[in-house]
Parts: C-alpha cells; sequence; structure tokens
C-alpha cells in the first residue's frame, strides 16, 4: 500500500507539472520505485491518471469533512475555498489527459462528494455571516475554476495566487 500511495502522489506531481509530456518513468524515478511496480498497479497510463484525481479529490474531502467540524464557519469555507484553488491546476492538467476529457464514474463520485460538502460549508458560511448569502455553489465553483485554469496555463507565482484568493475571499465576504 505504500508503493502505491508513493505512486499517486508521485504522478499528481509529475502529471501535474507536465501534463501528457509526463511519463510512467518519471512517476517511477520520483516514486523511487521501478517501473514494472507502478505498472503491477496501474496497468495503462490512463488507469493512473484516473487514480491520482480519484486520490486528490478523497484528499480534498478528507480535508473538507475535518473542516466541517471546524468552530469557525467562515474560516472552515476559506481553508477549503484556498486549497481547491491552490489544487485546482493539478487537477486540470490530470483531467485534461482524460479520454473525451469526462470524469470517469470513480472521480465523478468523489467530485460529487466534494461538492456536497462545499455546499455545506458554503451554506454554515454564508448562516454564520462570513460569506454573502447570494453566493451558491455554482458561482464558486466557476471562481476556483477560472482561479485554476489561468495558473494551469500561465506560470503564476504563488504570492500571486495567494494575493488572487484573497481577493476572491473578500469578494464572497459578507
Amino acid at each position: 500500500m505504500a508503493n502505491r500511495e508513493r505512486i499517486l502522489a508521485a504522478a499528481e506531481a509529475v502529471f501535474g507539472e507536465h501534463g501528457a509530456a509526463g511519463s510512467t518513468e518519471d512517476v517511477a524515478r520520483r516514486a523511487e520505485v521501478g517501473i514494472a511496480t507502478v505498472f503491477r498497479h496501474f496497468p495503462t497510463k490512463a488507469a493512473l491518471v484516473e487514480a491520482a484525481l480519484v486520490r486528490h479529490f478523497d484528499l480534498l474531502n478528507e480535508q473538507a469533512s475535518a473542516l466541517a467540524a471546524h468552530s469557525d464557519p467562515g474560516q472552515a469555507f476559506r481553508d477549503l475555498l484556498r486549497s481547491m484553488i491552490e489544487g485546482g491546476a493539478t487537477k486540470l492538467t490530470l483531467a485534461a489527459q482524460l479520454p473525451d476529457g469526462q470524469f470517469p464514474p470513480s472521480v465523478r463520485q468523489e467530485a460529487d462528494r466534494l461538492r456536497a460538502t462545499v455546499e455545506v460549508l458554503l451554506d454554515r458560511a454564508a448562516r454564520s455571516g462570513a460569506i454573502r448569502r447570494d453566493v451558491g455553489a455554482d458561482e464558486v465553483y466557476l471562481l476556483i475554476r477560472g482561479l485554476a485554469q489561468a495558473s494551469a496555463t500561465t506560470p503564476t507565482a504563488p504570492r500571486t495566487i495567494s494575493r488572487a484568493i484573497e481577493v476572491v475571499i473578500a469578494g464572497l465576504s459578507a
């Protein structure tokens, strides 16, 4: 199981940085395993990309679930929003490698689960007065995608992304 997790983390990093130009050999090197170990766990590059996306959403789901228990709903929502935007470029780069550009059922299930938790966190933050009540998940997801797409296509300094996230948070704040 440790090898599988290392391979998935390496795949997210390699494909997130290099897109389709990333190779399973690069993943094996970064994970410090042999290429046969990669293919033993993931028989195709597509299977590896799919599993890396499932892992990406699963980690966000774990964070979102933990944040849902946070005593400050506004801070919980802001923390999740920041994580989603910061990891969004990698997610988009991975997703671009999927056949037909569509999420397979395993990825869709995790993405839907995350959206449900985002909606809960957004509702709690709005009810607490931290976030505007007239903002829904559709608008939040559009903002996340916009910043993620921009940073995926144009190299952007981390400080600039962080400041842009602050602007979005200020705009969502009540």
